[in-house]
């Protein structure tokens, strides 16, 4: 027998069992969603190992012995001042990043956000060694400008790399087969940079998760579950999501409905949580379990190919930490921002992108009439200077005459595909993304895409 100690958001997946039959309503889920549900995967019998459990399988591997979850999410807030919380932030955040890294010299993803400007301004405070970098699309918007305000603020060295057109093409099975296909191919940037990184450091020290866990999800604090199950549908559903799976499922034949089904899964799951007193802790949880294991952790398995990797969100003690605030203090990114001016108030000055033009002393400003000038200035920049500019990833992958050579030579020429799907389906949702509504249609694109390079490297 095997033991295997599932993390509470785990690094990766695991997983147990055949890849026999194919788990057509799990593929429908995913089609909706761009992540599988739960312990779903392509495979009626093959489960992915759940966060936060302890397992017990056969010699084998092909069979669950024993599960047994040790950690649930719970809201457990005790009451102290807010200066007493980040003063726990700041002590537990440093002591994580310090164990985690130790004297590697360390590779740091940067953005114009607070999650990786958190992680720098711990990283220049500890003294660290550190290897700045951020990139931006070829004729995309400056998406590296605030990044390398903060690497200059903390004196990193700093890269700028553009991901050039088309990118995805030369190396879509290699890419295929680092994430085995359970998520969207458009979206992993860092997939392109890939040769880039490993000369850079020893270590690649990751943001993700922060924005989750040091935020609210904006609801009220009581709410029926089917509220919850109404809101968290919103929230999972891709643009196009529930017209594509409602058609897979019918050329699949399915019994039921898409829809009654993907609803009735979602709220078991939202039940099984029973943080009942706080909707949005509720909510943290949900996607803490369902949404970070299994859509961001296929993701990091790109940044793994090229060295170790860490997560200092992902940490128990920080997840604990977090079940401890009261849901006020989590709101609206406070703790981040406190810590960040007490820590460097330097870079608390440079700009948040998410609430440009202002920073973290004058975001509280960001409304009307106080944000108007500016609203102004980016309608007239919208239109009139940069309207050709790249602003999303299926522009630089699906757009132009040599991506769509790619692109229709993967979903009509692969006999594989043509017998896994039915082509006239993918003819439907291709002549939508050309011909209705190129937005609306790439997560539908992107998806066929994916599931054209499963049927290739599952053979």
């Amino acid at each position: 027998m095997k033991e295997i100690k599932t993390a509470i958001i785990p690094v990766k997946t695991d997983f147990v069992g055949l890849k026999s039959e194919i788990d057509h309503k799990a593929i429908c889920i995913f089609a909706a969603t761009g992540f599988f549900l739960d312990d779903d995967t392509y495979f009626v019998n093959q489960k992915a190992l759940r966060p936060a459990t302890n397992y017990t399988l056969s010699d084998d591997s092909n069979s669950i012995i024993k599960e047994e979850n040790y950690f649930k999410w719970h809201y457990s807030p005790f009451e102290r001042p807010f200066d007493q919380i980040v003063e726990e932030f700041t002590v537990l955040f440093e002591k994580i990043i310090n164990e985690q890294v130790q004297d590697k010299k360390v590779i740091l993803p940067l953005s114009g956000g607070l999650d990786s400007r958190t992680q720098a301004a711990a990283l220049r405070h500890l003294n660290k060694k550190v290897h700045a970098y951020s990139y931006e699309f070829e004729n995309g918007h400056n998406e590296t400008k605030y990044a390398e305000q903060i690497a200059k603020v903390c004196d990193f060295p700093f890269e700028k790399w553009i991901i050039p057109k088309g990118y995805l093409w030369k190396d879509i099975e290699e890419i295929a087969s680092i994430n085995q296909c359970y998520t969207e191919f458009t979206h992993p940037r860092q997939a392109a940079v890939l040769n880039k990184l490993a000369g850079l450091g020893e270590v690649i020290s990751l943001g993700h998760w922060g924005d989750v866990l040091f935020d609210n999800m904006d609801l009220p604090s009581q709410l029926s579950i089917d509220e919850q199950v109404d809101i968290m549908i919103k929230k999972v559903i891709k643009k196009s999501g529930i017209e594509f799976a409602e058609k897979l499922w019918k050329s699949w034949d399915l019994e039921g409905d898409f829809y009654s089904y993907f609803r009735q899964r979602i709220k078991k799951l939202l039940e099984e949580v029973t943080i009942s007193e706080e909707a949005n802790a509720q909510t943290r949880a949900f996607k803490s379990l369902y949404w970070a294991s299994r859509w961001t952790g296929s993701n990091l398995s790109f940044f793994e190919k090229v060295k170790p990797i860490t997560l200092p969100y992902y940490d128990e003690r920080m997840l604990q930490f977090i079940c401890s605030v009261p849901e006020r203090f989590l709101a609206k990114r406070q703790i981040q921002i406190a810590y960040l001016k007490k820590r460097n108030p330097q870079l608390a000055k440079i700009t948040w992108q998410d609430q440009r033009p202002f920073n973290l002393y004058s975001h509280q400003w960001n409304y009307f009439p106080w944000n108007f000038p500016y609203r102004v200035y980016q309608k007239i920049r919208k239109d009139y200077v940069v309207k050709n500019k790249v602003r999303n990833n299926y522009e630089n992958q699906f757009l132009g005459n040599e991506n769509e050579i790619e692109l229709r030579k993967w979903l009509f020429e692969n006999q594989k595909f043509k017998a896994f799907l039915d082509p006239k389906l993918v003819e439907e949702m291709y002549d939508g993304f050309i011909n209705e509504n190129h937005l609306s249609y790439s997560h539908v694109i992107s998806t066929l895409l994916t599931l054209s390079l499963f049927t290739k490297i599952s053979e």
